[in-house]
């Protein structure tokens, strides 16, 4: 389990350093990748909701830096953040530094330090930051983020490193695709007003919408079954109004899944006329979820099928109805 080892600070300039480490039964080599490899992290780590690589380039000694911008959830809000990482995979190094930070974060940097242990490997993560004007309420709610975080991060590694060739079995991706002959700003206005979906989708029984800073909404929602049942998930959704593409991540998933993160994407028609709207959907199964929920002699593939069948036939309906939206306001211009 992660532990917390040390926590500082500077008396002069009220920076403090904080250090939790965790074991890990698999090799430096594989442990390093899972944390170099950010598209990865919305599977890996709970608290990420969805990360891109802005810039990119080597150096030398096989070394290379990254400019990322990171979304996720830090206590019950979500927050984006712009960080610059160096890889070092020779020395087993990650360095990282918030470029642009979230209040009340006035500055925060670390690094990760994976070695080996034996026959197996040690994760340090490091932490040091600082609060706007050093606030002690603040100073206080970014520690427990840290902490909280830290640990969750590093136990994921862990679980999902000793998992080996078996992660490759639990996580798969699929899409559902329309064809609309409407405006993308309306297929897109669609998607973004998830808080008028109980009334235009039969599915949804209830949602409750909020966006924690404008572009980040948070999800809560009643999912009917065929059966009458209902289900509930909460997810928080990253907008990309430019790009008319709303990435999100289930942070209350059913049972049969230990992740679920997906994205709606509207392009242009590969013929010149019309767009394409999809839905994506990447799933972990969680194997304990899945026995509990169709028996003990259930099989990874059985529960695949059933989840691509539920997500994708929530997703093909919303796609339909957006379709007939897009279509009667484009018949009415």
């Amino acid at each position: 389990m992660a532990a917390t080892t040390a926590t500082d600070q500077d008396v002069t300039t009220g920076v403090r350093v904080t250090e939790h480490s965790i074991t890990v039964s698999a090799q430096p080599a594989d442990v390093f990748a899972l944390v170099a490899e950010v598209s990865g992290w919305p599977q890996l780590f709970g608290p990420t909701v969805h990360v891109e690589v802005l810039e990119e380039r080597p150096l030398d000694g096989g070394r290379s830096e990254q400019l990322l911008q990171i979304w996720a959830t830090a206590g019950e809000r979500a927050r984006t953040w712009t960080s610059a990482r160096t890889l070092d995979p020779g020395a087993g190094r990650i360095r990282f530094r918030q470029v642009v930070s979230a209040p009340p974060v006035q500055s925060m940097g670390g690094e990760w330090i994976v070695e080996q242990d034996g026959d197996g490997t040690r994760v340090t993560l490091l932490h040091d930051y600082r609060a706007i004007g050093d606030d002690p309420a603040a100073v206080e709610l970014i520690e427990q983020a840290v902490d909280r975080n830290s640990r969750a991060e590093l136990a994921a590694l862990k679980a999902g490193a000793e998992l080996g060739a078996q992660r490759g079995e639990l996580l798969f991706t699929f899409s559902d695709s329309q064809r609309i002959d409407g405006s993308a700003e309306d297929v897109f206005a669609f998607l973004d007003r998830a808080d008028l979906w109980p009334e235009r989708l039969p599915h949804v029984a209830r949602l409750e919408l909020s966006e924690d800073e404008p572009g980040i909404q948070h999800m809560d929602m009643d999912t009917r079954s065929p059966d009458g049942s209902t289900h509930n998930t909460v997810s928080v959704r990253v907008v990309f109004h430019d790009r008319r593409t709303i990435v999100y991540k289930q942070t209350r998933v059913p049972a049969a899944m230990a992740g679920h993160t997906g994205r709606w994407v509207i392009e242009p028609a590969g013929d010149g006329t019309g767009i394409v709207a999809t839905s994506w959907h990447t799933v972990v199964l969680d194997p304990e979820g899945v026995r509990r929920m169709l028996g003990e002699e259930a099989t990874l593939e059985e529960a695949r099928a059933l989840v691509r069948k539920a997500l994708g036939t929530n997703s093909s309906t919303t796609l339909r109805h957006a379709k007939e939206f897009a279509e009667e306001a484009h018949a009415g211009t």
